[in-house]
């Protein structure tokens, strides 16, 4: 028989590192150890020494992060011994859980692998080390401390060492909240008129009864040119917008008490074309500048990656068709582009998740373009999506702005040989 028990005596040395160094994220905190009832042994009290890290420290929403728990130091030895009072190598099995707290909380279940050396009777345990997989659901700080962890042995007959424990915090990671699409848009029957002239307006894409509102702008500050709808069961609300104030310049339709970029449309260009007689023996000369679309065009659209070789996978590596897009409305309201892919499905069916393919963006903008051109982080595409490019509102935006991504879709080992397709969609707004 063997077992793992408890006790007040010794300790496991810490991993090699410098001396005087503590590893960062490694914690101490006290732990009580309950030997197997077959051991007939009191309770221990005494620290355990652990460290938690992550793969990824600043995911997004959406994101699975793995978590490694490894306890460096444990109270519990191998104080009953089979032949020779040894325990045998490869009966070891550690759990144990992870508390998260902050933007997110709950527990992560971690398991180690069943893999030690030889234990003599009476000597401390080896280190272990645990992994586990958690989801993002908030953005924000989350932290991580370690919880109570058990030690299993399977040699002649299952015995557990239960340590109960609740640790500082040994790791953090901040979770980045996925950009939304908004598909709210304005059009403008006329993008000009005299002063007290009236534009037919129709605001599209709100949610079906919303309150809208419809006004001038000029700049960023709204006029006195006001007016307010209920958009229908498509979502569409159409007004008859009066143009009295004579520095309106754009016109908007949004919810709420403001317009925003998350519940605001526009702005769409309009000009007050001022009709007073010019004065004897002058002409007065109008030039209208006329707004015109948000747009893009994309080189090719399929995407070729490389082969990688059956049983050992790897990375396929690949790029996007290169994107342009124009921005030509005139108005302070900049916009995104983001994408999102399908899962991977190849022969007979079988897949690969989506969330395995990643992508590095770029962003130029031409000469000449009031805008600039921000690219997205580097990291998973997945089927919830991620930013491509930006650009912020300003005062006046507008330009030409060329975007490119190399993408890697990264193939588990022994996924079976064949040609695997996904779609991978891009959406600007």
């Amino acid at each position: 028989m063997a077992a793992l028990v408890a006790t007040t005596g010794g300790a496991l040395g810490a991993p090699a590192a410098a001396e005087g160094e503590t590893p960062p994220g490694q914690v101490e905190f006290p732990t009580q150890c309950l030997a197997p009832q077959e051991a007939g042994l009191p309770p221990a009290d005494g620290p355990t020494t652990a460290r938690i890290t992550v793969d990824d420290p600043a995911p997004r929403v959406g994101d699975t992060v793995t978590v490694t728990y490894q306890v460096v130091r444990t109270r519990a030895r191998n104080l009953v011994g089979g032949v020779g009072g040894e325990l045998p190598a490869d009966v070891l099995t550690p759990t144990g859980r992870i508390l998260l707290a902050g933007a997110q909380s709950g527990e992560v279940t971690v398991v180690g692998a069943k893999r030690n050396d030889p234990v003599p009777a009476g000597a401390p345990l080896p280190a272990v080390t645990m992994t586990g997989t958690f989801t993002v659901t908030a953005p924000g700080e989350i932290t991580l401390a370690p919880g109570p962890y058990t030690l299993h042995t399977g040699h002649l007959v299952d015995l557990d060492t239960t340590c109960t424990a609740s640790g500082p915090v040994s790791a953090r990671l901040n979770a980045i909240e996925l950009p939304t699409a908004n598909l709210r848009s304005v059009f403008l029957a006329s993008a000009h008129g005299r002063p007290g002239a009236g534009v037919r307006v129709t605001a599209a894409g709100f949610p079906p009864g919303a309150a809208v509102t419809v006004a001038g702008r000029a700049g960023a500050a709204e006029t006195a040119d006001r007016v307010s709808a209920t958009a229908d069961d498509l979502g569409t609300a159409v007004v008859q917008l009066p143009v009295t104030d004579r520095t309106t310049t754009a016109v908007v339709a949004y919810e709420g008490a403001a317009w925003s970029a998350r519940q605001g449309s526009g702005p769409a260009a309009y000009t007050v074309v001022d009709a007073a007689p010019p004065a004897s023996a002058t002409q007065k000369v109008t030039a209208t500048v006329e707004p015109g679309a948000l747009g893009m065009t994309q080189a090719g659209q399929d995407i070729t990656l490389g082969t990688v070789p059956y049983g050992d996978g790897g990375a396929a590596p690949g790029r996007i068709g290169t994107v342009t897009v124009t921005d030509a409305r005139g108005g302070p309201a900049g916009w995104s582009l983001t994408g999102k892919v399908t899962d991977f499905t190849g022969p007979g069916g079988i897949r690969i998740p989506g969330a395995s393919l990643s992508w590095t963006p770029s962003c130029v903008a031409a000469p000449g373009s009031r805008s600039a051109c921000t690219p997205g982080s580097a990291g998973v595409v997945g089927p919830e999506g991620a930013l491509l490019a930006s650009t912020p509102d300003a005062p006046l935006v507008g330009g030409t702005f060329t975007i490119d991504a190399t993408v890697t879709l990264h193939v588990p080992p022994y996924t079976p040989p064949g040609a695997y397709t996904a779609v991978l969609t891009l959406t600007l707004s």
